[in-house]
């Protein structure tokens, strides 16, 4: 006799459990490369939001989104790094994991702020504006030697101190807590952000919009810089406050600002920045839409990779932080 007779006849146990595939909707509107995106990362396209546990968002009103939302939806995918508008719109749910697209952006705007960098320092936006050929007034210095303060170390900050690294300029870091940055000659905690400014050449800021970092450069600040420095802003256009900003670059006590983003925003015509022979402004052209575009549905991809893994997400927001 086998064993099989000898230990009698098999019963099959109970059914194992279904393992559904997570289903996510793309919305507002339908988009072909985040759908496959959402594919290539293991998981299913939900057609319509009451079928679906995960919604990647691609609008722009938090309030809309709300609406859509119901308790099955277990995750939401931003498409921004900065997400204060959500946050105060009251998106976090204890039973909701909301990621947003930190650390998505940063090596295209930290090239665009590198851009900006050397613009500053070369007198770009001056001479551009020039309609004579005399360049006595219009000699520019090189970034070699300068320091170069960058505050905010997220992934932005991290990517232009490499891109700064074979400049041969001096580096300073501002973060929330000075810890060393990869990168950064010194590392100064946000306590000591005026230190950092007194020494700084050209000052770019990279911080996202929080109740620490809104309103960061305001007249008092402003009046800690040489007036040779510069102020380049890739970050949030509330970071700097904008009448200081013109009072200052009207009064002579500083050099220069090239800026990406403005508050407010969109900037609007005839404002005093537009026509500021020493501003270089690039509205919000940092992040270009098709590199946008693809480098989000990278971040979709990977995440509902591990959304189907049951691995944690990444780019959770925190209401703490405020990002």
């Amino acid at each position: 006799m086998d064993d099989a007779a000898a230990s009698g006849p098999r019963h099959p146990g109970p059914p194992a459990p279904e393992v559904r595939t997570p289903r996510i909707l793309v919305g507002p509107e339908p988009d072909a490369q985040l759908q496959q995106a959402v594919r290539d990362g293991r998981c299913e396209v939900a057609q319509d939001v009451a079928d679906a546990g995960g919604v990647v968002w691609t609008g722009n009103d938090p309030q809309e989104l709300l609406d859509l939302l119901h308790d099955g939806v277990r995750w939401v995918q931003l498409p921004n790094a900065g997400i204060e508008s959500w946050l105060s719109a009251g998106l976090l749910s204890p039973h909701r994991a909301v990621t947003s697209a930190r650390g998505v952006y940063g090596h295209q705007v930290a090239e665009h702020a590198l851009a900006l960098v050397l613009a500053c320092r070369r007198r770009i936006a001056e001479a551009a504006r020039t309609d004579s050929w005399s360049n006595e007034a219009l000699r520019g210095a090189p970034l070699r030697d300068a320091t170069v303060v960058v505050v905010g170390s997220g992934d932005i900050g991290r990517s232009l101190l490499a891109m700064l690294a074979p400049l041969q300029c001096r580096t300073v870091a501002v973060t929330l807590r000075g810890n060393p940055v990869p990168g950064a000659g010194t590392t100064l905690p946000a306590d000591r952000v005026n230190e950092a400014l007194e020494q700084a050449d050209v000052v770019v800021l990279a911080a996202p919009s929080t109740v620490r970092t809104v309103g960061l450069l305001d007249a008092r600040r402003l009046a800690l810089l040489k007036p040779t420095a510069y102020v380049v802003n890739v970050g949030r256009g509330n970071l700097v406050v904008t009448d200081d900003l013109v009072e200052a670059l009207a009064a002579g006590r500083l050099a220069g600002a090239a800026l990406d983003v403005t508050d407010p925003e969109p900037l609007p015509d005839g404002h005093p920045l537009w026509s500021s022979p020493r501003v270089l402004i690039t509205p919000h052209t940092a992040n270009p839409p098709a590199v946008k575009q693809a480098s989000f549905a990278r971040r979709v991809t990977e995440n509902c990779a591990l959304l189907q893994a049951g691995e944690p997400l990444v780019g959770v927001a925190d209401a703490e932080l405020g990002y």
